[in-house]
């Protein structure tokens, strides 16, 4: 293993890192993001259904699900700084090919090759954490850095969705492109060199694989997508089919919704470590849930907003909590749980909008949130299940 001597020798550049690797993670949420932001309008652009043009989301979905495991052992042997990079300029081009796309067909292609830097990049960069902060540092170094995640649903997301909305779906893409391109450079100045977390051999795959507790957690995460993505994937033609929602109304919804996510983040990178990782999972499934069950209250598109609350505060402080709770579990196969969990949350959003899809075309937007609800009850009780697995191994390992 290699690390890097700037790292250690400076201990300013950890600070620096986590701030560049964090608005990388920003980057890569709002392209993410960006489609769902403005569903409707690439609908209508390019005169498809809503439901086709979600198509956008499930494809590239999984091409991260599969992408994100597979690229943690192609890149295993790869200098960090240029491989986060590479992936953020290549991530910022192909953003700025989809917006010159003319048709449907073409943008689905391009877009299934724009998101493969967000296989690499998220995992990869949670992985290389362990090489620049110290141990008693790094649940709270996951979740900052993860931030970035619940920032772009605060200003990427409702900007794409303004943009989109009075200049065209284009705009929205060439902002990505150019936020990916200042990503790119700033990585690249404060990343030192050197930095290569081990390679996972077969047998620390198959160890990851067969630990009960890892799989249990994975399997949490793609619960827990699915159900989110059933919903949130149609926000934008939800609001404006049964509340006419204009571009601004949507944009204000989607700053209301991150402001809250970005929130819940904050306190969970606070507070995760006093409250432990597998409790501070708990907690946000739980305020996830919450919403789901009361969203038949939201009579209007401003009640809705107040009855997401809970589940904003939960949305991204739960993928970061599981990404701390997996490093505990088993540090030394973090680069492969992280993988897979990304994986895990690329595939559970391709299921999520796929099912969502089916409900939309049908005209069914009232079981949108039972859908997800039943998911979410079903996500906690594997949480609890995960919890107990480990608490029965440590007793196993203690014994």
């Amino acid at each position: 293993m290699t690390t890097a001597p700037a790292a250690s020798a400076d201990p300013t550049t950890p600070r620096g890192v986590l701030w560049a690797l964090m608005f990388g993670n920003f980057v890569i949420g709002t392209g993410i993001m960006v489609v769902a932001g403005t569903l409707d309008v690439i609908a209508g652009s390019l005169e498809v259904s809503v439901g086709a043009a979600g198509q956008l989301i499930s494809a590239g979905a999984i091409v991260v699900a599969v992408g994100a495991p597979l690229f943690a052992t192609l890149v295993a042997g790869f200098d960090r700084r240029r491989l986060l990079t590479l992936s953020l300029l290549w991530y910022a081009l192909a953003h700025l090919a989809c917006a010159a796309m003319p048709t449907f067909g073409s943008l689905l292609t391009v877009r299934i090759l724009a998101v493969i830097p967000a296989a690499i990049f998220t995992p990869q960069a949670a992985s290389c954490l362990g090489l620049l902060v110290p141990l008693h540092r790094r649940g709270r170094a996951i979740t900052f850095i993860f931030l970035g995640w619940s920032i772009a649903s605060v200003l990427g997301m409702p900007i794409g969705a303004l943009l989109g909305g009075f200049f065209g779906w284009r705009s929205a893409f060439v902002l990505v492109a150019l936020i990916g391109a200042i990503s790119a450079v700033w990585v690249w100045r404060t990343m030192p060199d050197g930095v290569k977390p081990p390679a996972l051999s077969l047998a620390a795959w198959g160890e990851t694989v067969r630990s009960k507790p890892l799989m249990l957690c994975i399997a949490v995460t793609v619960l827990f997508a699915a159900s989110q993505f059933t919903l949130l994937s149609y926000f934008a033609p939800y609001f404006k089919t049964l509340y006419a929602a204009t571009p601004t109304e949507l944009s204000l919804f989607f700053a209301w919704f991150g402001a809250f996510g970005f929130i819940g983040n904050t306190v969970m990178s606070r507070y995760i470590e006093k409250v432990g990782a597998s409790a501070s999972v708990m907690v946000a499934l739980f305020f996830m849930a919450l919403s789901l069950l009361l969203w038949p209250l939201g009579t209007s598109m401003w009640l809705t907003a107040l009855v997401a609350v809970p589940w904003a505060l939960g949305m991204f402080a739960s993928n970061s909590a599981q990404q701390a709770r997996l490093v505990s579990i088993a540090p030394t196969l973090a680069s492969g749980s992280i993988a897979l969990n990304s994986s895990g949350m690329y595939a559970g959003q391709a299921i999520g909008a796929a099912g969502g899809g089916w409900l939309v075309a049908t005209g069914d937007l009232d079981s949108l949130n039972w859908i997800a609800l039943a998911g979410m009850l079903v996500a906690i009780a594997v949480s609890a299940w995960a919890t107990r697995s480990l608490a029965d191994a440590s007793t196993l390992r203690s014994a």
